[in-house]
């Protein structure tokens, strides 16, 4: 791991694609259909927020933060008219097993044995007080086959760094659109993530006039110094958040950890076709 880089984000850089990899995959859809889910609205909120139960859409608002109330409350109750939560989960595993089984064909099992027990433990390791998506998940029963469990642990892990980064925003004072704008205006591209998270052009812009007045973009749209300053100070924020976890672990067990995932982490990487998660390109 780099070391001018917190452990916990360079962790999350390898572990946040083992999950993101399953939403974009022909498997992972084919797996959300079968189960009733068809769409891809339908199948990410509902694989994503069945740990939770048939809730409505004011909590999965909340716990998502990036996404249009409006995207969510179309999809929500709904989509528990197409499959029950417990559906749901059996879909994501199910497809998340598939992808994985494919894209890590020629990995050792050994060494993805490694990455599944080492994230696993992690699991067991983690406070998920204040973090409902963390720990809707961590409650899950652990799967018995082998990618499954490497995919729902990597999953539990994301979940609780996102559960703190969404706390580092509210702190920060940004709403979930001009959370995605000041991340679009330094390094990401508006065209991915605009559409994916729902909000309209009118919204769009609406943050962006919000964040000028705040000091953060120039009124060309350009990230101020502010801006930049302020912005580390949430993902530092976020680092610390996620932290605890693995304090305590001494440094080879961190190194061992990051060389398992990283050829597994590398693959699923490469298959993403954007990057709505704001990864570093050289992870």
């Amino acid at each position: 791991m780099a070391d001018l880089v917190h452990p916990a984000r360079s962790l999350w850089w390898l572990f946040e694609p083992v999950h993101a990899v399953t939403y974009f995959m022909p498997e992972g859809r084919a797996a959300f259909e079968e189960a009733g889910l068809r769409g891809r609205v339908y199948g990410y909120f509902g694989t994503r927020a069945a740990p939770l139960g048939a809730v409505d859409a004011a909590p999965v608002t909340a716990a998502f933060f990036t996404f249009a109330p409006a995207v969510v409350e179309q999809t929500l109750p709904e989509v528990w008219n197409h499959a029950s939560p417990e559906e749901a989960l059996t879909a994501r595993l199910k497809g998340s097993a598939a992808v994985l089984g494919r894209l890590l064909e020629h990995v050792d099992q050994a060494q993805v044995e490694l990455a599944a027990e080492s994230l696993e433990q992690a699991v067991a390791r983690l406070d998920c007080a204040g973090r409902v998506l963390a720990a809707a998940n961590a409650a899950l029963p652990r799967p018995s086959g082998l990618y499954e469990r490497l995919w729902q642990a990597a999953t539990v892990m994301r979940e609780h760094r996102g559960d703190g980064h969404v706390a580092a925003l509210v702190t920060a004072g940004l709403d979930g659109c001009e959370a995605l704008v000041i991340r679009c205006a330094m390094d990401l591209r508006r065209e991915d993530l605009q559409p994916l998270r729902g909000w309209t052009d009118a919204q769009w812009e609406g943050a962006a006039e919000r964040l000028v007045e705040r000091g953060w973009l120039t009124a060309e749209g350009a990230v101020t110094e502010l801006g930049r300053n302020r912005h580390q100070a949430l993902e530092a924020a976020t680092d610390l958040a996620a932290a605890r976890v693995w304090e305590g672990y001494p440094r080879a067990e961190l190194d061992r950890l990051a060389a398992a995932l990283k050829p597994i982490s590398a693959l699923c990487r490469s298959r993403l076709p954007i990057n709505p998660m704001g990864l570093p390109e050289n992870t």
